[in-house]
């Protein structure tokens, strides 16, 4: 597959520019334009800023002719390609290079602080694009990457158990009292309340001794007292001495009462 052609594009056009040789750097503080000649140029020409690709190239040309003086290629930036001094915003350091990949530093200078903004704009700009187009790239690469296919395939069926699981036991609740409800006799029956009959009431002993009750735990209710022997409050064992004696039936040939 044939490559992609890439076209050269303009970024910033400066009709003047001044060039200086410039000596060696003294030390690593950087350079400064006043060791410069700035009153005597070296050249004077126009700067034409284009980008091809990635790269961008700073030329430096003949103002009537278009020749090429110089040219300084820049894939980074700030770099080494493009250096500021340290004394003034107006001039700059470049290394320049020629065809067979000789370099070399020299110095450029504008006279208006707003043509050496616009040239450190333009080349912020165009690496600003280029660090979006990769990170574009690297997010399409991560999306082409081969995706997990959950999808059911042709004919494919499941089948889902709703609502026939074992049921569990649910536990029963621990009273949070001291004392909970006693649970029902084994035999699973209540029985009836005790009859007037089956309560049998026993005479207790003097004054002094107390009564004591004892709950059987049968279903009769029965009444012990302390001391049997004693008859406080009389026997009522037969029923028939508290029941008063019959009247005596009147003979009927008494004139006082009629016969019914």
């Amino acid at each position: 597959m044939a490559s992609e052609v890439e076209y050269e594009s303009i970024l910033c056009v400066k009709p003047d520019v001044n060039v200086y040789r410039i000596p060696p750097r003294a030390s690593n503080r950087g350079y400064r334009a006043a060791d410069w000649k700035l009153d005597t140029p070296d050249w004077t020409g126009r700067m034409r800023i284009t980008a091809k690709g990635k790269v961008a190239y700073i030329k430096l040309e003949d103002k009537i002719s278009g020749e090429l003086f110089a040219q300084a290629p820049v894939k980074e930036y700030p770099d080494i390609a493009v250096e500021t001094v340290s004394d003034s915003s107006r001039y700059f350091v470049l290394r320049i290079q020629d065809d067979n990949g000789r370099s070399a530093f020299i110095g450029v200078g504008f006279g208006d602080r707003g043509d050496s903004f616009d040239f450190n704009v333009a080349l912020q700009d165009h690496f600003k694009w280029v660090k979006q187009e990769n990170e574009i790239k690297s997010s399409q690469g991560a999306d082409s990457a081969p995706k997990l296919d959950l999808g059911f395939k042709e004919g494919q069926t499941i089948t889902l158990n709703i609502g026939q699981g074992k049921k569990r036991d649910k536990p029963r609740p621990q009273s949070s009292g001291g004392l909970g409800l006693l649970p029902p006799p084994p035999g699973g029956k209540i029985a009836p309340p005790p009859s007037s009959n089956d309560n049998t009431v026993q005479p207790s002993g003097g004054a002094q001794t107390g009564c004591l009750l004892e709950l059987d735990s049968s279903n009769s209710n029965t009444v012990v007292q302390s001391n049997p022997s004693s008859d406080l409050w009389g026997d009522f064992s037969s029923s028939a001495s508290s029941v008063p004696p019959p009247a005596p039936r009147q003979d009927p040939s008494s004139g006082n009462w009629v016969q019914f």
